[in-house]
This record gives structure tokens, sequence and C-alpha cells, in this order.
């Protein structure tokens, strides 16, 4: 059975290389362009794993992710803040608003997939 994932990014060049990159590996991605569309597809799909970009039109990241961990339904899928904000504090601030991880945009292919499938595996212990 493929392992659902689902991205939630604005910006369509990142969500194909992503997407892409998942598939290739057996994934099965579901994108949403909105925060809000982001929690009600995690809602409808209880997807394993959530990558999450902070830069989101109508609400960004950190506000999508504290509702996410607010739904207990939801609290116990792996959230991944992917993300061009790599500011010191920047990584501290996405695992506060409750990301289990954080990756640097632009990804680097080459490890891009062996970060995600590190949280996949933390949810299957």
């Amino acid at each position: 059975m493929k392992k659902k994932i689902l991205y939630i990014e604005d910006n369509e060049q990142n969500l194909y290389l992503v997407k892409f990159l998942m598939e290739k590996h057996g994934y099965e991605v579901s994108a949403a362009m909105d925060g809000q569309e982001g929690i009600d597809s995690a809602a409808q799909l209880r997807p394993d794993l959530i990558l999450l970009d902070i830069q989101l039109p109508h609400m960004d990241g950190y506000s999508v992710a504290r509702k996410l961990r607010a739904n207990p339904d939801l609290a116990g899928i792996p959230i991944v803040a992917v993300t061009s904000y790599a500011m010191a504090g920047d990584r501290d601030k996405a695992l506060s608003a409750g990301c289990n991880g954080y990756i640097e945009k632009p990804i680097n292919p080459d490890t891009f997939m062996r970060q995600v499938e590190q949280h996949l595996a933390c949810r299957e212990e």
C-alpha cells in the first residue's frame, strides 16, 4: 500500500519537483495550495506525512501546523516544514508551532527523500 503524502505548497515549481521525487519513490502525493485547503485535505485524506510550506497565502504554515496539532484526529501525523526561511530561529519557530522536522528550500533532490523517509520511519516505530 502506497504511503500518502500531503504537500501544502502554493508554488507550482516546488510542488512539481517534490511530487515528481515522491511519486518516483512510490508515494501517493496530494497537494493543497493554501493553508485552509491543507487543513481540510488533511482531515479528509489522513496522510502518513504532511509537508508544509511556511510562506502560504491567507494563513502561514505556522498557523496551519498549530491548527493541525489542535485536531486530535490529525495530531499524530508528522509535519515537516519545507521552507526557504533559513535564518537563525526559523527552525525553532517551525518546531515550536508543531512541526516534527524542517527541510530548507531549495531542496536537494539527493538528500530530500532520505530526510522525508526519516520522518515516515519515526511514525512507524
